[in-house]
């Protein structure tokens, strides 16, 4: 393999990795505030569903602007690989 396959592998390899994180960092820092909740100030186990609730939100959240973030990203590249290119449409 040559050194640009295996950046361009060690690269992807990093995305599916914050992708993994932000997926589970919001929700698990919920979960967190609710069992603070729950055990310092005596509040009912109920708070967990509103908790579980608003870490998959935040998870969904961030995980869309990771992909936005990829495509924005591969985009970026092809219009940068395609400029010399010449189209029927595209005379100069």
């Amino acid at each position: 393999m040559q050194m640009r396959e295996i950046s361009k592998l060690l690269g992807q390899f990093a995305m599916v990795g914050q992708l993994g994180l932000s997926l589970l960092m919001p929700l698990l820092l919920c979960l967190l505030l609710c069992y603070l909740l729950v055990t310092k100030l005596s509040v009912g186990a109920w708070v967990y569903i509103p908790g579980f609730v608003l870490g998959l939100g935040g998870s969904m959240t961030t995980a869309y602007k990771v992909y936005l973030s990829v495509i924005h990203r591969e985009e970026k590249k092809k219009k940068e690989r395609d400029s010399g290119e010449v189209y029927f449409n595209k005379h100069v």
